[in-house]
């Protein structure tokens, strides 16, 4: 079966007085309908990666490919038009913040109504019932009354519901899910990550989680991708990440505390050793 990503060589890369410089350096993986996830610090290309998926990296920057194709379609050579039909229908992307990723001016359940009309024309009772019926899906009480409301009079945890319903309505093959619990506690992490990770295998999805957090990778993904610098310096399976081999991701490992942490200080990376390795 072909897969429903197949990305050869991507280069990413922006201007700076001192010429061009590549913040994505060459990589290449594939995806089926199945969980992959993309770790490493801030700034190791694993944003951007996802993004150059749905084409919104803008000039001056730059996206270069040997391949990037979506279930057969060429990304490469999509005009913007045509990536419009494929955004948010096929391929959705849920940001890292709905602070800022949510129209401070339009309720809730416009927001969501909106994401469905754009790709699909039903009658306005039918979309107010799906509206309802996703909000109930990602666990949201009283979605009636929540739908009335505007972002700021929701919690954080509320919002990202919100986004991953906004994703999910027009039924996405792909979603990539970017940070979607960085600015979350802990038990509410939980929460958003077990409903994606419940709607993605109901409806047969592939999903891209981004994060700089192993444990929750590993926990919610099959496989992982580990990018250091714009670079995919390691791939293994998800559960078997603690054997993981190269010396960056072992690093990182080691810096995550432990419940019974017994060491003094946590060990840091030495950034320089692994960087384009």
């Amino acid at each position: 079966m072909a897969p429903l990503v197949d990305i050869a060589n991507l280069r990413v890369s922006f201007p700076t007085p001192r010429g061009r410089v590549e913040v994505v350096k060459g990589i290449s993986f594939t995806l089926g309908r199945e969980r992959l996830g993309i770790v490493g610090e801030s700034g190791s290309g694993k944003s951007m990666t996802g993004r150059s998926i749905l084409k919104l990296i803008r000039p001056p920057g730059r996206v270069t490919a040997d391949r990037m194709t979506f279930d057969g379609i060429d990304l490469l050579a999509q005009s913007e038009r045509d990536m419009r039909a494929i955004r948010g229908a096929r391929i959705s992307m849920v940001m890292q913040d709905p602070k800022f990723s949510l129209n401070p001016v339009m309720t809730v359940g416009e927001q969501i109504a909106e994401a469905l009309v754009t790709h699909k024309k039903l009658p306005r009772r039918q979309i107010y019932e799906r509206v309802i019926a996703m909000l109930e899906a990602v666990r949201i009480n009283d979605p009636a009354r929540v739908a009335k409301l505007y972002p700021h009079e929701i919690s954080g945890g509320m919002g990202q519901r919100v986004m991953i319903a906004m994703m999910l309505i027009p039924e996405p093959d792909l979603l990539i899910a970017d940070e979607p619990t960085s600015a979350l506690d802990v038990s509410v992490q939980a929460q958003v990550l077990d409903i994606i990770d419940d709607l993605v295998r109901d409806k047969g999805m592939g999903l891209i989680l981004i994060s700089h957090d192993l444990s929750l990778v590993s926990r919610y993904c099959d496989r992982i991708l580990v990018m250091n610098a714009g670079t995919v310096v390691e791939e293994c399976v998800a559960s078997e990440l603690q054997n993981a081999k190269h010396p960056y991701t072992r690093g990182l490992l080691a810096a995550m505390p432990t419940l019974d942490e017994s060491r003094e200080e946590l060990p840091v990376l030495d950034r320089t050793q692994w960087a384009g390795t």
